[in-house]
């Protein structure tokens, strides 16, 4: 279990605990124990020095206000920033293709240049998310990455960087993204409420539905742990392959 609180300023009091609650109340548990980015910043300089002492780095001036509205960064700072100031620090992408097969959305291939040049460290010293679980993927010992299709175009920047480490690429299977009708994630919208520990067998009868996987009507009123033994007997990838997107019923 890793919980990723390294954006200090997006950190609620007593929001990890409240998390690894619900967890707990939805039959899902954990091995060891609970492991916290915050505390692990020695890492991430580490591998960010591994990386800088072989030319793999450079340093951006660009702020995110300059950014905003392009596509992936056309390498503006490659030859050293463009003012003084604080800079980020960026990782320099080949001028290649990462290619990998998603359990889910099939084969994809990505142009890195063309996602350009991703920030390893924020310009507020902050290390960012791409780094941080590359480094505790490999930790950790992942070796299957299940999350939301929206992350899909992520895995390009983190398979470069485990091969610049030298670090084992995990497989990776990316889930439909639950959305409203219009297209917005529904995790960002009025209609999303948290989750209610009371409900949690009916709950995951919910989001196995919406994945496709069809559990029998007379799961919707049994404990989590039912419902969590009776997806594991009758998962099906294929109910759901090449999908991105799910809309939530009218």
């Amino acid at each position: 279990m890793r919980i990723e609180d390294l954006d200090r300023e997006r950190v609620r009091p007593g929001c990890a605990d409240a998390m690894l609650r619900t967890l707990e109340a939805h039959g899902l548990n954990w091995d060891g124990r609970v492991e916290y980015q915050s505390e692990r910043i020695a890492h991430y300089q580490e591998a960010l020095h591994r990386l800088s002492s072989r030319a793999l780095t450079f340093e951006c001036s660009c702020s995110r206000r300059e950014r905003a509205g392009e596509g992936g960064y056309p390498g503006t700072c490659r030859d050293g920033p463009r003012r003084a100031g604080p800079t980020a620090t960026r990782l320099r992408v080949e001028d290649t293709a990462i290619t990998f097969a998603d359990r889910a959305q099939g084969r994809c291939t990505f142009s890195l240049r063309e996602r350009g040049d991703v920030v390893l460290r924020r310009r507020d010293g902050t290390f960012a998310y791409q780094l941080a679980v590359v480094v505790d993927d490999a930790a950790q010992s992942v070796t299957d990455v299940v999350r939301g299709a929206d992350l899909l175009d992520n895995t390009p920047w983190q398979i470069a960087l485990q091969r610049a480490l030298g670090l084992p690429t995990p497989r990776y299977l990316h889930l439909p993204v639950i959305v409203e009708a219009r297209g917005g994630k529904l995790s960002k919208s009025r209609r999303s409420l948290p989750l209610d520990p009371a409900t949690a067998g009916f709950q995951l009868y919910q989001a196995l539905t919406l994945l496709g996987q069809n559990p029998p009507p007379e799961l919707k009123s049994e404990s989590a742990g039912r419902l969590l033994a009776w997806a594991s007997g009758n998962w099906r990838v294929d109910r759901f392959q090449g999908i991105a997107k799910v809309s939530v019923p009218g």
